[in-house]
């Protein structure tokens, strides 16, 4: 079965697609461009899903896999290197892999925001990387810590589950912890981390209370830790994080994420023009007004903040984001309003911009272009 996975995979590099998807009784699919496509004349079966998955799996995680039901992983393949996870469902066995790129993005080449760049700077405090599933969250932390990389000199300590990216050492000592082989939980790697000179955490995601807790007492004694979560935006993120604790610790909780929440960068990719993808972001930095806001549980005020500090922090909306994005060409309309959140706003934007194009179009004086091209 492994000349047929590399068959798989193979085109799945091939045609510049993310994610390889098989499943028992069920065709194989590829997520290109962010949709999914079947191929019609590969289906598999149960027994074809066991063999594909004991060669993806080493002999101690199918052993893990029987017991848990479901286990993430990595698998390597002519040098390539995929994010793996296996699980059982009603019909047998499932696979999904997606691609980790060869090399690392820089931040510039991801259009991002400049005001996530400027991250880097940091000293201390948490920085959170936030969206859905697929939505770059990886690449963007993995650009921030290769810039941080090549421009500092620091001890940074990764704790994944698996590693996706592997950092070579410039300026910075790097240790990447893969959850599973080198560290039994991220809890465990974590408080480990605290005992090993370290300067900044990055934590593949925050998935668990005691978890949470050390990550905020780690931002609290003076490192940077980086890390995700599956929210949308700023307001959710800070609702995730407050929701974790018993009611009776949320006030603490609440003060101590005032003090060292730095930024939340919360992404979505869209479809380009050129039926591409580009990031949508939205970026909430901390200043004193923010601080405020989630100290005294004023999450709903938060996004108007954000959208009037655009002009002196940097800080921008999801909506302020795709409208410029419009405005540079980028994405169509009707792109950025399925995105929107709130696309009646947007749209009304969106009317006065294109009125006051089609003004300075009508009282734009006509040159005479003879002799300026070769008109035929």
């Amino acid at each position: 079965m492994k000349n047929r996975l590399r068959a798989y995979l193979n085109k799945l590099l091939e045609l510049h697609g993310s994610d390889l998807h098989l499943k028992a009784e069920s065709f194989v699919h590829m997520r290109i461009n962010g949709e999914l496509h079947a191929l019609k004349n590969e289906r598999l079966n149960n027994d074809e899903m066991v063999q594909i998955v004991q060669e993806i799996l080493t002999t101690n995680e199918f052993g893990r896999l029987k017991e848990e039901r479901e286990i993430d992983s990595s698998y390597t393949l002519d040098n390539r290197r995929y994010r793996v996870n296996v699980f059982h469902h009603m019909h047998g066995l499932g696979v999904a892999m997606r691609v980790i790129p060869e090399e690392i993005m820089s931040l510039e080449a991801l259009h991002l925001p400049k005001a996530v760049e400027k991250l880097s700077e940091l000293e201390h405090g948490l920085i959170l990387v936030t969206g859905t599933t697929g939505s770059g969250k990886s690449t963007t932390l993995a650009a921030l810590l290769d810039r941080i990389n090549k421009t500092k000199r620091k001890h940074i300590v990764s704790i994944e589950d698996p590693v996706e990216y592997l950092h070579k050492e410039h300026s910075c000592l790097i240790s990447q912890r893969s959850v599973g082989s080198n560290t039994q939980t991220f809890s465990n790697a974590l408080k480990a981390a605290l005992r090993e000179d370290v300067d900044i955490i990055f934590i593949g995601e925050l998935r668990d209370l005691e978890t949470m807790e050390i990550a905020l007492h780690a931002a609290n004694t003076g490192h940077l830790v980086v890390s995700t979560l599956h929210t949308m935006d700023a307001k959710e993120t800070i609702g995730r994080i407050i929701g974790m604790f018993p009611q009776e610790e949320q006030s603490r909780i609440r003060t101590a994420l005032s003090f060292v929440l730095e930024a939340v960068v919360s992404q979505r990719l869209v479809k380009t023009k050129e039926n591409k993808r580009m990031p949508a972001v939205e970026v909430m930095l901390k200043t004193q007004r923010i601080s405020e806001l989630i100290a005294e549980n004023r999450d709903n005020e938060i996004l108007e903040s954000i959208e009037k500090g655009k002009d002196i922090y940097g800080t921008q909306s999801y909506d302020q984001s795709l409208l410029s994005l419009y405005k540079r060409g980028i994405i169509t309309k009707s792109t950025a309003l399925r995105h929107a959140t709130n696309p009646s706003d947007l749209n009304l934007q969106m009317h006065g911009i294109q009125k006051h194009l089609d003004i300075e179009k009508k009282e734009a004086p006509k040159k005479n272009l003879k002799g300026v091209f070769d008109l035929k």
